[in-house]
């Protein structure tokens, strides 16, 4: 284990190394394996981290309770609605007093752009111990190297010359935020991968993020595209990853980017699409998956998909965040 990680905030994904990223991956494999085999896993005993959320939550925060007890610790959960942040304690406040009462830190803060990433940084700034983004609203690092992670159970180490569609895709229910696209376009070139990234024009990623992509694809010497055809996006696609995402200028008013998104409800993961990928593609979503709109039972459910392997390392993963910083 990296002695170096330890204390390090885990932010965004961009701002550890390739070699830094691979201790976690590295790490995830070697808990997996021993969670298999029921081995002791107990590297963080008697550590306390706190999950700070300022949204709702399935798979991050129940990664993390469950990965800190397997791991020894303990998690304490904090509802922003029901703590004295919603009476306006301020992030020096509680990043000074969480330090004190425990080892790390974890916050989603995901739903307004330009304010959780900020926010996150401010507790940081604060804190004594690391502080992991669970989700803000530029990037979800915890997602994107689980979904490295089940990649590589997939297709071996070496991505070079494979290719991942991230698409847009129709859903009446919200507008999600743009940081699980956003963290795929970035981290996604580090590891060789051919990006393309589609959307409908109205559907636009945070730019600062596109010139990021851009600059880590070509420092890879891997292709990042655009396009506005999730048909072209999935054309020969080793892996096709469509979710729904909002209008980064319409965020306070979401009605607007909902009615706006229907003029795309064809934007659809379905068996035909499908047909245009590669007969080994893997199907992805970080999941919850609306199946009316953005994908059929037929591929989420089917041989293609990889959902479920994807979840799970969710928690491998966080384990390994984790134990290397904490």
């Amino acid at each position: 284990m990296k002695q170096s990680l330890k204390g390090r905030d885990y932010i965004t994904t961009q701002e550890w190394s390739v070699d830094d990223l691979e201790e976690i991956l590295e790490m995830s494999h070697w808990l997996k394996d021993r969670r298999k085999q029921k081995l002791p896993q107990n590297i963080l005993n008697d550590k306390t981290i706190f999950l700070l959320f300022f949204d709702k939550s399935t798979r991050t925060r129940n990664s993390f309770e469950a990965g800190i007890t397997q791991l020894g610790g303990h998690a304490h959960f904090i509802d922003s609605e029901t703590s004295q942040i919603a009476h306006g304690e301020t992030a020096q406040d509680t990043g000074v007093i969480l330090s004190r009462y425990g080892e790390g830190i974890a916050i989603r803060h995901d739903l307004v752009p330009y304010e959780g990433n900020a926010y996150m940084r401010e507790v940081a700034k604060w804190a004594d111990v690391p502080v992991i983004n669970m989700q803000c609203d530029i990037d979800h690092p915890c997602q994107s190297i689980a979904d490295l992670m089940t990649i590589r159970e997939r297709f071996g180490k070496n991505l070079r010359g494979l290719k991942i569609a991230i698409s847009w895709a129709y859903t009446p229910t919200y507008a999600k935020p743009l940081s699980v696209p956003q963290g795929l376009i970035t981290l996604m070139p580090r590891f060789g991968l051919d990006v393309v990234l589609a959307h409908p024009p109205e559907f636009k990623l945070m730019p600062e993020q596109i010139e990021i992509a851009k600059k880590n694809a070509a420092d890879a010497g891997v292709k990042f595209e655009m396009t506005d055809s999730m048909e072209d996006a999935f054309k020969d696609a080793d892996i096709v990853y469509p979710k729904s995402w909002g209008i980064l200028e319409l965020f306070g008013e979401p009605q607007k980017a909902l009615e706006i998104g229907k003029k795309y409800k064809h934007w659809k993961c379905d068996e035909k699409k499908m047909e245009l990928t590669k007969k080994h593609s893997i199907y992805m979503h970080c999941l919850p998956a609306d199946r009316i709109n953005e994908v059929t039972d037929a591929v989420i459910d089917g041989p293609h998909s990889v959902i479920y392997d994807e979840a799970e390392n969710r928690l491998h993963t966080c384990k390994a965040i984790m134990g290397l910083t904490m």
